[in-house]
């Protein structure tokens, strides 16, 4: 089971069995445990390190052993003895009881090493005040914390794998929290795509540092902060180079900053962590008994933040406060300037700040207006860039993210709006990973893109009164589709319309003659029945992709060398890196296909190949060999239970080993499958065309919902039947013909289901030996199979998804004039003459023929003799 698969199963069972408990006080449970298992779990590894074998730990891990306490206190920060660690409490089974955990937390924040306390102190304090939620008396509370161990249990916390797999499933339930807690999830998650967006600009301007400080005021679950980290250390090379300043204001998310930053890897000592308000308690820059001679406020190299938006604050008595005096005060009921210019305070001069706020701080006016006048002239304003609405968990509001510099080589402003580059993800919208990298793009180009981004000059800001709002300077809404009166009322296409395509018919020599007959008065027809076929099938459209293939040549032979040969060197975190600026240099000249339609393909297929090179990293070359249970939730008895419901490879998967060695079974297993489909749909026709009369008739032999026959009891009608003489046959449609179709009909498919019982069990059985006995040779051939030629078949597709494109475009002009006015007319009268001839047929009350008469009227006629 890979990481994406174990996250799943656990949200799926712990959001079962929190049953009624809200899911954002369940999140506070699950992920207090699963950190808890991780400092455990560190403290064992310690111990086996230092050659303690597993049958001394429990004389060797005791509080009373200062020397063995302040051992793992040095290493670690803390200490827990052997009759607290998550592993005794699986041992102990039916002994185990909630007051196990009570006194294991008391005794954590008793044992913290004191240099440690503001990573350590009160951690687990939510989780402790929130165990009687679990239950209503011990028992049940005991019951309650020993599923979640259970459920908790297959997460690797030993960062064998880098942190990678525990990262994940800590990122993954905090999001899937996130999304089920309504408006309160803006307190701890900024989805992971913006902070991907966030983080990468981040990168770009710090990469060249050897060392970096990060800030979060806002820090929420702390995934914001890791992801900018995560992104900088790409450049850097060293994670522990970076030090991490995160203040959240509610202890429950603020545990979850700390926890969040702990198991990602992060070393105590770069880990600076305050619970408070950030408006209203700053940093702390100075002893509170001598201020003014030990004064020494916090610079930062970048600060990034997700803050509430537009919530209150008092700005009464902070006018002096040096984050606020260059720019101003933020009303008492917008908060957005506050958090803004206190982030602007704290990036040195050379650093970079992100930070999301609401649209609305780009046009209100007031004190905001004064604030943002004052921050385009002293040229902090680098780049406004819009999201699209619904991005966010809990608020269906658009924002946009600010970039802010101290210190900028140009005074202008570049306006991005990504607005309308997502795609739904049930009530949320997504940004995907093209999205992503052509934000980002643009931000390091710093470049005009029509309908998309626009650098515009502090001059035309001030000429719009320091409004900044995005559709002032560019907009990715297209504007109004022209209409041509005369087409609309006589018929026809305008050239002009078509000309606007030219961008196609230039790539696409000949196309726009097969597709049109054009006339000298600047209007067209279309020549073809079916214009998708005659666009794909076109011979430029076939120039087009051998110029993509030609593109492409070497692509699938250069991923096979980096990805296959060198499987166990590549870099999983930064390979995609290098094979997207391939994949981009490859395809910036072929016209007409979007590199960022090619990179998302890409990026798709990195998912899986990225998991699989993790996985024979980490476990080696027999992981290939590995078979893994599938299992599912099924509703039993009223209850969710997770059941095996199949096996498939850990990374050679069924549906590639069947294609490639086992194709006889394979298709014999869909051919049968075709068959009962076939059978199946037949026996429905057949009951769905029986009358009333039929199935009266038919009663001794049909279920009790007229749906379906009973088998036994057709069986019997049909060999009850009297013989034909030789030749004759029942007349179709007669009881006895269907009783016979259809019992003929229900043998088909006993015999096809007993058929495809067995096939299904042989291919299963076949495929699962033929993975545990791959050849070196055929491991290579799966994995160029599943990683580099699922690839290039969908990257041949490319030329094909632009053509259909101009398809859709095409036939919109064709339906737009499809039927002129002229036309139109010409039906309506024909109608109206119909209907009126239908109208002198009537009879009825003198009412009726007195309504009958003025609607005859309405329509233009008088009424008939």
């Amino acid at each position: 089971m890979d990481k994406r698969q174990l996250a799943s199963r656990i949200w799926e069972s712990a959001n079962t069995m929190r049953s009624k408990i809200e899911a954002q006080e369940y999140k506070d449970y699950i992920l207090g445990f699963i950190f808890y298992k991780f400092l455990s779990d560190q403290v064992e590894q310690l111990m086996y390190a230092n050659d303690v074998e597993p049958d001394e730990l429990a004389e060797a891990l005791v509080e009373d052993d200062a020397e063995t306490v302040e051992f793992v206190q040095n290493r670690l920060g803390y200490f827990i003895s052997y009759d607290n660690l998550h592993s005794t409490w699986r041992a102990a089974g039916s002994d185990f009881n909630v007051a196990d955990v009570r006194d294991a937390l008391a005794a954590f924040d008793r044992l913290i090493l004191p240099s440690r306390a503001h990573v350590f102190k009160d951690i687990f304090r939510t989780l402790e005040t929130g165990l009687s939620k679990l239950g209503t008396n011990a028992t049940s509370q005991t019951k309650a914390i020993k599923d979640l161990l259970d459920l908790i249990n297959d997460i690797p916390t030993d960062g064998a794998q880098g942190y990678d797999v525990l990262g994940y499933i800590y990122e993954y339930l905090i999001s899937k929290f996130a999304a089920n807690a309504g408006k309160k999830a803006g307190e701890f998650y900024t989805p992971h795509e913006v902070s991907e967006v966030m983080s990468r600009i981040v990168a770009a301007h710090t990469q060249d540092r050897e060392t970096l400080t990060i800030y979060d005021p806002t820090s929420g679950s702390g995934s914001l902060l890791l992801n900018i980290g995560q992104a900088v250390a790409h450049h850097m090379g060293d994670p522990d180079a970076i030090k991490y300043y995160a203040q959240e204001i509610k202890e429950s998310t603020f545990n979850l900053t700390r926890m969040n930053l702990v198991m990602r890897g992060v070393k105590a000592d770069n880990i600076v962590a305050r619970n408070g308000d950030s408006l209203e308690h700053d940093w702390p820059m100075f002893d509170e008994s001598d201020p003014e001679n030990t004064y020494d406020p916090l610079f930062v190299d970048a600060v990034v933040s997700n803050p509430p938006y537009s919530q209150k604050w008092k700005p009464a008595g902070k006018a002096t406060d040096p984050r606020f005096t260059q720019y101003g005060l933020a009303p008492e009921t917008k908060a957005d300037y506050a958090f803004l210019l206190h982030e602007l305070f704290h990036i040195k001069p050379d650093g970079i700040m992100t930070i999301v706020l609401p649209h609305g701080v780009l046009f209100r006016g007031g004190a905001e207006e004064t604030i943002r006048t004052r921050l385009i002239e002293a040229n902090n304003i680098d780049t406004i860039i819009g999201l699209p609405g619904s991005i966010f968990y809990g608020t269906g509001i658009p924002t946009i993210i600010m970039v802010l510099k101290k210190q900028r080589s140009h005074d202008d402003v570049l306006f991005i709006d990504a607005s309308q580059g997502f795609i739904k993800d049930g009530k949320n919208n997504l940004l995907r990973a093209r999205d992503i990298e052509r934000i980002v793009d643009t931000v390091h180009a710093r470049r005009d893109v029509e309908h998309f981004a626009r650098v515009v000059s502090r001059d035309e800001i001030r000429a719009n009164d320091y409004n900044l709002n995005i559709p002032r300077y560019v907009s990715a809404t297209l504007p109004p589709e022209s209409v041509d009166f005369f087409a609309t009322v006589n018929g026809g296409l305008p050239i002009s319309e078509i000309d606007a395509l030219a961008g196609y018919w230039d790539v696409l020599p000949g196309l726009r003659e097969a597709l049109f007959d054009e006339d000298t008065n600047g209007y067209a027809t279309i020549r073809t029945d079916d214009i998708r076929e005659t666009v794909l099938e076109h011979s430029a459209s076939g120039a087009l992709a051998d110029t993509l293939n030609a593109a492409l040549a070497g692509f699938a032979d250069s991923l096979e060398t980096e990805l296959i040969d060198g499987a166990m060197a590549v870099p999983v975190n930064t390979a995609e890196d290098g094979i997207k600026a391939d994949l981009f240099t490859r395809l910036a000249p072929v016209p007409l296909v979007n590199e960022y339609q090619g990179y998302q393909l890409l990026h798709e297929k990195w998912l899986t190949i990225a998991n699989d090179l993790t996985i024979l990293q980490t476990e080696g070359w027999d992981a290939m060999r590995v078979v893994d249970p599938v299992m599912e939730w099924k509703t039993k008895d009223k209850k969710k239970v997770e059941v095996q419901t199949g096996w498939e490879g850990r990374v050679a998967t069924f549906e590639i080993i069947r294609d490639l060695y086992l194709p006889a079974l394979r298709d014999q297993v869909e051919g049968l499958t075709a068959e009962l489909e076939g059978a199946t749909a037949e026996l429905a026709a057949l009951i769905e065309g029986l009358s009333e009369e039929d199935k009266t008739d038919l009663a001794d032999v049909l279920n009790a919902k007229e749906d379906g026959f009973l088998k036994s009891d057709l069986n019997k009608a049909v060999k009850a039947l009297p013989a034909l003489p030789k030749g004759e046959q029942w007349p179709e449609g007669s009881v006895e013909a269907v009783q016979i179709e259809a019992k003929q009909l229900l043998d088909r498919l006993t015999k096809v289901k007993s058929q495809l019982k067995k096939a299904n069990e042989d291919l299963e059985t076949k495929t699962h030996e033929t993975v545990e006995n791959l050849t070196d040779d055929q491991i290579v051939e799966v994995l160029s199979t599943k990683w580099v030629a699922a690839l290039m078949v969908q990257l041949a597709l490319l030329p094909t998804l632009t053509l259909r494109e101009l398809a859709d475009q095409v036939q919109r002009l064709q339906d737009k004039y499809a039927t002129p006015l002229t036309q139109l007319d010409t039906q309506i009268a024909t109608t109206e003459r119909s209907l009126l001839a239908s109208l002198d047929k009537l009879t009825g009350s003198e009412a009726d023929m007195q309504a009958v008469a003025a609607l005859q009227q309405m329509l233009g006629g008088g009424q008939s003799d």
